[in-house]
């Protein structure tokens, strides 16, 4: 393991109390895996749910975060009693036709994320520099063609912070998360929304059959099974940092304890920031184009026609802030994805596979849909339907190996945990099997 990989951490494992101080050292775990619950897939499910259902799904928004917020718990928990990764976890206990199934359905879930990720990216930097390309007679293909090779350079430029320190590549995505989070409280200023129903959509259930196949996307969207695996390991340099000052077993039971106390307070304040997030999304959408059909206008059925609608309506600075946002969104997310991959193919099969080689290859899909002309934002939302049904593939695992004792000790978990982890998968396998029942019966 290099010292890169490593992330300094203080050695006192008895203090009382949790200071703010000490609690800096530990955020970013989280963050890191906030940033794929506001990717370019949420800005087109949220995009589709508020332009056509209001404020209605809000709500589900709402249960999706709660159920973020525990499996990435769950799977931070997990890395951290362990020292262990979900796959590393899985490959030592599962049969081995289990693990390629396993790693199948999230590799066609990482794969499918990414190409959400690198198309949104690439669609960010075509919304900032497409007018001026197309005043010198440069056709959209080719603009995103461009856009899709200075993605590629910024998130290999991203990738090589981790160089300098895993700490400085935290502390870049969460710079990232502030940046769409700033961009979005700038679009709900600018779209004044109804408050009122706004609060409606949030706390009161509302799902019309119309509305199932953008709501299990909004979950897809929300709920994303690559941070689940990434996770575990993220939490994975500071508790080696600590075991290579070679600590006595005590010690280092105690700093597992500290370090979950501060990791779940790291999980309660960057998902539920993802959550403010994506309701913005919902929010902006719903008050800016849920009423154009009542003025005879198209409805909002592409990110480019929203990012061109938002002008005339809120003024150009909405416009900018649009792609500013989804441009961040695709470049931090995106990276997240490519360490993802990383974390899945060498956890379930025990390959090393260069990170950098791996983008290369994830670019390939992206390139195919750019060059064919196909709509991104079609392309975002069935992404994200396809994530949906991989999500039990690693929650499954996840809720079981957390509930062992001989694997856990003391962090198993209890009732509660265990209750709420299984009512998820459920909730989630009936939402996949409604969304099939209402696709082959229409």
């Amino acid at each position: 393991m290099s010292d890169q990989t490593l992330i300094a951490v203080p050695e006192d494992t008895q203090k009382p109390r949790l200071s703010w101080r000490e609690l800096s050292t530990y955020f970013g775990p989280a963050f890191i895996a906030s940033i794929a619950y506001i990717d370019p897939g949420n800005f087109g499910a949220n995009i589709e749910g508020g332009s056509r259902f209001g404020y209605k799904l809000l709500w589900v928004l709402l249960w999706s975060n709660l159920m973020a917020m525990l499996v990435q718990y769950l799977s931070a928990k997990l890395g951290i009693a362990t020292g262990k990764t979900l796959p590393q976890n899985c490959r030592d206990l599962f049969p081995r036709w289990l693990n390629i199934l396993s790693w199948a359905a999230a590799e066609i879930a990482a794969i499918a994320t990414d190409l959400a990720e690198f198309l949104g990216a690439a669609l960010g930097f075509y919304l900032l520099l497409g007018p001026f390309m197309a005043a010198h007679g440069i056709g959209k293909t080719h603009v995103m063609l461009a856009a899709a090779l200075l993605t590629t350079v910024f998130v290999f430029l991203i990738l090589a912070m981790e160089l300098r320190g895993f700490r400085h590549l935290e502390w870049t995505i969460i710079g990232f998360v502030c940046i769409i989070g700033l961009c979005y409280a700038i679009e709900i200023f600018l779209v004044h929304p109804d408050w009122g129903a706004v609060a409606h959509g949030v706390v009161v259930p509302h799902l019309d059959r119309s509305a199932i196949y953008i709501a299990v996307s909004m979950l897809g969207a929300t709920v994303m099974p690559h941070v689940v695996y990434l996770h575990s390991s993220l939490v994975q340099p500071r508790l080696r940092t600590f075991e290579r000052k070679r600590k006595t077993i005590t010690q280092t039971a105690d700093f597992r304890r500290r370090y979950l106390r501060f990791e779940l307070l790291d999980v309660l304040v960057a998902m539920n920031g993802a959550w403010l997030i994506n309701s913005a999304m919902v929010i902006m959408a719903a008050g800016a184009f849920a009423g154009l059909a009542a003025h005879g206008l198209e409805p909002v059925t592409s990110i480019e026609q929203a990012h061109q609608t938002l002008g005339p309506l809120l003024g150009p600075m909405s416009a900018v802030m649009f792609a500013v946002a989804l441009l961040c969104s695709g470049l931090s997310s995106s990276t997240v994805g490519v360490m993802a991959g990383q974390v899945i193919i060498e956890g379930f099969l025990n390959i090393k596979f260069p990170i950098y080689l791996r983008r290369l290859i994830t670019i390939i899909p992206a390139l195919i849909v750019i060059a064919v002309g196909l709509d991104p934002l079609k392309i975002l939302i069935l992404s994200q339907v396809v994530l949906s049904f991989a999500l039990p593939f690693a929650l499954v695992p996840l809720i079981w190996l957390t509930s062992r004792t001989k694997l856990m000790g003391e962090f198993t978990n209890g009732r509660f945990a265990r209750t709420a982890g299984w009512a998820t998968v459920s909730l989630i396998l009936a939402l996949n099997v409604l969304l099939l029942w209402q696709t082959f019966t229409v």
